[in-house]
C-alpha cells in the first residue's frame, strides 16, 4: 500500500452519507490528511428497446441545473438490498417500466479520488409499462425516449454530464462490441 491510514474521525453524517478525514503517511514518510466521503453503492439502470434508451430528467440540486440520465438510485433504508432488487425498484419508480430481462454488466466506482461509492450498471430489455412511483425529491422528473444516435448528440450539447451515465454508456458498447 502506498498510503498508511494512522486515525481516523468521523467529521459529519446524514442519512445518506458519512464523511471522515484521515491522518495518513504517504509511501515516502510523508504525512497528511485524506477526506473521504462514505456512500452506499447504487444501482444504475440503461433502459433499451428499439434502438433507443429511456433517460429521466430532473433538477439536480448540487449542481443547480436540469440535465438527462439514465435511471438509478440507492435505497438508503435497505442498504443491504441486492443491486439487481435495488435495479428493479428505481426503474419501475423512476420511470414505470418493468423489465423482462436484466443483465448485469458490471462495477465501477463515481469519484474514487474522494468516495467510496461504486454503482452496479444494468441493462433493462423486454420492457412493459406500469406506473411510476416517483418520491418527493423526484416530484420534477420527467421521463424521455432518445435513440442511441440522439443520445450521442446530447452529451455532445451538454444535456447529458452525469459522469456515471456517461461511464455506464461505455461499458455498454463495450458489451457491444465483445458480444456482437
Amino acid at each position: 500500500m502506498t498510503i498508511e491510514r494512522l486515525s481516523s474521525r468521523e467529521v459529519y453524517r446524514n442519512r445518506w452519507m458519512t464523511v471522515r478525514e484521515d491522518s495518513i503517511r504517504r509511501q515516502d514518510g510523508s504525512s497528511g490528511i485524506y477526506g473521504v466521503v462514505c456512500k452506499p453503492d447504487f444501482s444504475l439502470i440503461i433502459p433499451y428497446e428499439a434502438g433507443a434508451f429511456h433517460l429521466v430528467e430532473q433538477y439536480r440540486y448540487p449542481v443547480e441545473g436540469r440535465y438527462l440520465e439514465f435511471p438509478q438510485g440507492s435505497w438508503e433504508n435497505r442498504a443491504d438490498a441486492p443491486p439487481e432488487s435495488v435495479a428493479a425498484g428505481e426503474l419501475q419508480e423512476e420511470t414505470g417500466l418493468v423489465a423482462g430481462r436484466m443483465t448485469y454488466l458490471g462495477h465501477l466506482f463515481s469519484a474514487y479520488g474522494y468516495s467510496t461509492q461504486g454503482l452496479h450498471v444494468f441493462l433493462a430489455e423486454e420492457l412493459s409499462v406500469g406506473p411510476q412511483q416517483l418520491s418527493p425529491e423526484e416530484g420534477d422528473l420527467v421521463c424521455t425516449r432518445v435513440t442511441v444516435e440522439r443520445f450521442e448528440a446530447l452529451v455532445r450539447e451538454g444535456r447529458i454530464k452525469d459522469a456515471s451515465t456517461l461511464s455506464a454508456y461505455a461499458l455498454l458498447r463495450i458489451h457491444w462490441r465483445l458480444e456482437g
